[in-house]
């Protein structure tokens, strides 16, 4: 079952997949940002946000596309950001 999520920073796509770990996919446009400087820092922020609550997204292949707004924000407000997506997916994956 696909699942999916949005905010004002990024969408999130989810859907289970057979292993016992975790896989992100990352999409950082051009369109975000056209300095890769920038679009560098949101992969990382993504990245790390991903390993620090990987044990709680165990068994989900997860895309997450950023919007252009997550080039002009600040990086504790794409941590939040990130940090209440994560919430999300895990309430409503372990529900179904």
């Amino acid at each position: 079952m696909r699942m999916r999520w949005r905010d004002d920073f990024f969408g999130v796509y989810a859907v289970a997949n057979p292993y016992p770990h975790g896989r992100l996919g990352i999409i950082v446009s051009r369109k975000t940002s056209p300095r890769a400087v920038v679009r560098n820092r949101i992969k990382r922020q993504i990245r790390e946000s991903f390993r620090s609550c990987q044990e709680k997204l165990d068994g989900l292949d997860i895309v997450v596309m950023a919007s252009p707004k997550a080039g002009r924000a600040q990086a504790a407000s794409l941590r939040a950001s990130l940090q209440q997506l994560w919430d999300k997916v895990e309430r409503q994956c372990k529900k179904s």
